[in-house]
């Protein structure tokens, strides 16, 4: 960081140094005037360069665009160069700052024409142009009128994402809703769920969820925690089993799963299930602690479920042995020589 700082100040003192060299030699009128050229000059090249690649690019609008601004550049390069006709080249100087203040101007807006822009979101939303309606409500802050735009405008996504900035989750969330239906997308039940949960109304949250789980099983138990938070047991217990129908699947192709299906069926009041997937689970882990002792810890937990603290003392102690040698390998290997 040091040497780069060196570098800069090295390379502006050089600059600083051949600027004072062309004062002294020739006056402050010929460093303005290498100044604008060389100004001119890297325009030009840049201008032309575009210029170049839009006409071998077919792009025929864009170079009919060009095409002025680097005939103009060019001859303030002539001019600076020639050192004549300077009012002309004060005049190029201001064109080209107006020209860049209005690009970035005409940027920030792309949707808007010029006559669009200095008109009212009223005059447009009367004028039929919702769109260019909405970009103005959203700017003003208005989102509540923008999503009101975008739904005349049949965008039902960028209508809940307006009313979602104006605090209107509940109106969000039925949107969201909608859009499921139209594109069968469950990332829209997800985007229900969460809103309506904004909204204060955990009702239609556990019902998106729920159709959410229907596509997409392993959030059964989610389901049935929400269900459980808003103390409906019934409706708790149907998503429990449908989460533990899912886990004992998913345990016949990875047996690491068992572990759920334990859980959920003890939960479920199903001890004999529960002991035989935990003795699947330990089964699981005792094999994988064959190969990475990490799984002393999990064979531990096995031996805890089903009721064996001896056996699950004795994994813990494996673990720790193991966690024990490992630091110290890492502590020996992270010791480096002065």
């Amino acid at each position: 960081m040091d040497k780069l700082k060196l570098y800069i100040g090295l390379f502006i003192a050089i600059i600083l140094g051949i600027a004072g060299l062309i004062v002294w030699k020739w006056g402050f009128i010929m460093l303005i005037r290498i100044i604008l050229s060389l100004g001119f000059l890297g325009l030009t090249l840049m201008l032309g360069f575009f210029l170049a690649l839009t006409i071998y690019a077919e792009s025929w609008k864009y170079a009919l665009l060009l095409l002025p601004f680097t005939a103009i550049s060019a001859y303030g390069t002539y001019l600076s160069v020639t050192w004549q006709k300077l009012k002309v080249v004060g005049g190029i100087i201001a064109f080209f700052i107006i020209a860049v203040a209005f690009g970035i101007w005409y940027i920030s807006e792309p949707d808007l024409t010029i006559m669009d822009r200095f008109r009212s979101a009223e005059t447009l939303e009367k004028m039929g142009r919702y769109k260019q309606a909405a970009r103005k409500y959203e700017k003003a802050g208005n989102y509540k009128k923008a999503a009101e735009m975008y739904l005349k405008l049949g965008w039902l996504e960028s209508a809940a994402w307006a009313y979602e900035k104006a605090g209107e989750y509940a109106k969000a969330a039925e949107l969201y809703e909608k859009l499921y239906e139209k594109e069968k997308d469950t990332y829209y039940l997800k985007e229900a769920h969460e809103y309506w949960k904004k909204a204060g109304n955990m009702e239609r949250a556990a019902r998106a969820l729920e159709r959410y789980a229907q596509e997409e099983p392993w959030f059964w138990e989610d389901v049935a925690k929400l269900y459980e938070e808003m103390g409906n047991q019934e409706k708790a217990r149907e998503a429990w089993e449908k989460a533990l129908e899912y886990y004992m699947g998913e345990a016949k192709e990875e047996g690491v799963f068992w572990e759920d299906v334990g859980n959920i069926a003890r939960k479920l009041g199903k001890e004999e299930l529960a002991r035989e997937a935990y003795q699947k689970f330990l089964e699981y882990c005792l094999k994988e602690a064959e190969e990475d002792p990490m799984w002393w810890k999990h064979v531990a937990e096995a031996y805890e479920y089903l009721g064996e603290k001896e056996k699950a003392e004795e994994a813990r102690k494996k673990y720790e042995e193991y966690r024990k040698k490992i630091m110290k390998t890492n502590e020996e290997t992270s010791k480096f020589p002065e």
